[in-house]
């Protein structure tokens, strides 16, 4: 019986993973529990929790699997500049000290770090360290339902990878084809992030929100796509890019892209965080989406023809755009797609543990169905002891629930009377997405609620569209969508009848003016193209979100609710009681619901000094 705890750090993201037998016990990000947004600080806290949920010591495990090889980052590195030099001077000043000072010695912070965590014999302990992209495909495949399936990663940059296809039968996996640096989609969709004003590595998801209020029809549109395809990149037909590195300022700079030689090929300068958007920020924005998706589906369709495979399993950042993938799924290249829910570095984490499992342990696999996730519920969750001690600290005025399905009734109510609610349910949800037991609640028909939930409880760009939490049973009901969605990861149209008729011009109106036209009977979770980013939620993986649901359905006729995550704006997902109370507290949000504890705002002690229990967390 082989225990493995998977590591990932020092980049952005980290995490801790662990398994026992090949079984996902536990993974967590180290953000929610240090509460600093996308850190890259070794993972103590995440590797506490992976080791009290097994009850294991760190001599008891017979691996510890780091996510990527630091000695092959360093090469490239060194050769970037080399091959780049004398440019870059400045930057490479900067970042080889340090290399020399803290990742040339990447081992000895990893003994420390675990030191951190509890004493161990370092003899005992077994250090691996499988390739980055190695580690993608493996989070990808292995938790997959699939017996045999292509593999395609997509990210910025791991050691020299940028892109991989590979191919995955039982509990084999073989990467057969890479892209290399610098030529990466990842960089090049950064780029972008940067240059329309986002930051770089957390604001990636905003430029994909951003893409529909651009204008398909417009000249602007296509002229921004061409000159992306002409001046930036060269597409091949198998999906592999050629990017002009006279435009990029990544392989040796400090900035993504040379700013002056973009405003001239676009026509405007580098917008800066806050500036307002304007409509030619919102054609970029779709132009480079679209030539996002182009590059998706080439790589894809090249990864069915060398490996003939009828499904395929996705990971990498890129992996994380769910517009590209729901495109790539109505495509019908392949039968399925599986897509890691934490696909970005933090599922490094586990594909590295995994990787271990199978390939250095050659242990046997059994797929799982629908996958070996558990519904991406691998946090901690917390008693009803804990939850009434955190109470009693902060004067908390509840009603507790003996019977779940009153408690569900009542807060479905809640709901449809236009409230929001904050919903803490079980284990955390590893991976970027809240699922429902993390989750910021509303009602999907309410035309105000996109509105209320961004300016005056997630504190964020008001642009920003919502997910829909519908269940599975309901799903085409309201979408176009074949297959299930249970970790957001799909985008698909609305259907047409609960489409509302755009007006002459619609796609001419002012950014506002657009967001704020009634465009569906659920017009929270309908963005600008009609489109949604799907959750389809499931009884025998989230009972309880999906009896809540339910009860919904029973009050109002609709199977849906909108779902965002349980945070405001720079603040990572709340992960204990008390992180929710006081995001409840901090913000215009009416109820909160911990396990069967259900707290009414105007209820609490001081209610209407939010300021009292803000947290000011750094602009994403």
């Amino acid at each position: 019986m082989k225990k493995i705890l998977g590591i990932s750090a020092f980049y952005h993201d980290s995490a801790a993973a662990i398994t026992i037998n090949g079984e996902i016990i536990a993974a967590a990000q180290e953000e929610r529990f240090t509460r600093e947004k996308q850190t890259a600080d070794f993972p103590v806290q995440a590797i506490k929790y992976c080791l009290e949920e097994t009850g294991l010591e760190i001599d008891e495990l017979d691996a510890i699997v780091f996510y990527d090889k630091p000695l092959l980052k360093f090469e490239r590195l060194l050769e970037t500049y080399y091959a780049f030099s004398p440019k870059g001077l400045v930057s490479f000043v900067k970042a080889i000290p340090v290399w020399l000072r803290e990742k040339m010695f990447l081992k000895k912070q990893i003994y420390d770090g675990l030191r951190e965590v509890g004493s161990y014999s370092k003899k005992e302990v077994k250090l691996l360290f499988p390739e980055h992209h190695l580690s993608h495909a493996a989070s990808a495949f292995f938790p997959s339902p699939f017996k045999e399936a292509a593999i395609l990663t997509v990210d910025g940059v791991g050691e020299w990878s940028t892109a991989s296809i590979g191919v995955g039968e039982g509990n084999n996996l073989k990467i057969i084809k890479e892209m290399h640096f610098p030529h990466s989609v990842g960089l090049l969709y950064s780029a972008f992030t940067y240059f329309l004003g986002f930051k770089v590595n957390s604001g990636e998801y905003k430029l994909m929100g951003l893409a529909p209020y651009g204008n398909p029809e417009s000249d602007q549109t296509a002229r921004f796509r061409e000159i992306i395809k002409d001046k930036l990149v060269s597409i091949k037909e198998d999906g592999s890019i050629w990017l002009d590195q006279s435009y990029f300022n990544y392989a040796t700079g400090l900035r993504m892209a040379r700013d002056g030689k973009w405003e001239k090929l676009f026509g405007f300068p580098v917008r800066t965080n806050e500036n307002l958007l304007e409509q030619h920020h919102c054609d970029l924005a779709l132009a480079i989406q679209q030539v996002t998706e182009e590059i998706v589906l080439k790589m894809a369709n090249h990864a069915k023809e060398v490996t003939g495979a009828d499904y395929l399993c996705m990971a990498g950042g890129v992996a994380l755009n769910c517009v590209a993938n729901g495109k790539l799924l109505r495509s019908g290249i392949f039968k399925d797609i599986y897509i890691q829910p934490a696909a970005g570095d933090a599922g490094g984490a586990l594909g590295a543990a995994v990787a271990a499992h199978y390939l250095y342990f050659q242990e046997e696999r059994s797929p799982q169905s629908p996958d070996a996730m558990a519904g991406s519920y691998l946090g901690p969750d917390y008693s009803d002891k804990e939850i009434a001690s955190m109470s009693r600290k902060v004067k908390a005025v509840f009603k507790r629930y003996e019977a779940f399905d009153d408690l569900a009734t009542e807060v479905a109510s809640r709901i449809a009377e236009g409230n929001v609610v904050g919903w803490f349910q079980g284990r955390m949800e590893f991976g970027p997405r809240a699922l429902g037991n993390r989750s910021i609640l509303g009602d999907a028909r309410n035309p105000d609620m996109q509105k209320k939930l961004n300016l005056r409880i997630k504190y964020r760009e008001g642009f920003r569209p919502f997910a829909p939490s519908v269940l599975s049973e309901d799903r085409e009901t309201y979408f176009q969508l074949e297959s299930d969605s249970p970790y957001m990861l799909f985008v698909a149209p609305v259907n047409e009848e609960r489409r509302k008729k755009l007006p002459e011009g619609y796609h001419d109106m002012p950014l506002w003016d657009k967001l704020y036209h009634e465009r569906s009977d659920v017009q929270s979770v309908t963005h600008l193209d009609f489109s949604a980013r799907i959750q389809t939620v499931h009884e025998e993986t989230n009972p309880r979100y999906w009896q809540l649901i339910n009860a919904f359905k029973k009050e109002t006729g609709y199977g849906l609710v909108v779902n965002t995550s349980f945070n405001v704006r720079g603040e990572p997902i709340v992960c204990t009681p008390y992180d929710a109370y006081r995001c409840f507290m901090s913000t215009e949000m009416d109820y909160l619901v911990i396990n069967n504890y259900l707290y009414c705002k105007t209820d609490q002690p001081d209610w209407e000094n939010r300021e009292k229990w803000r947290v000011r967390f750094k602009m994403d």
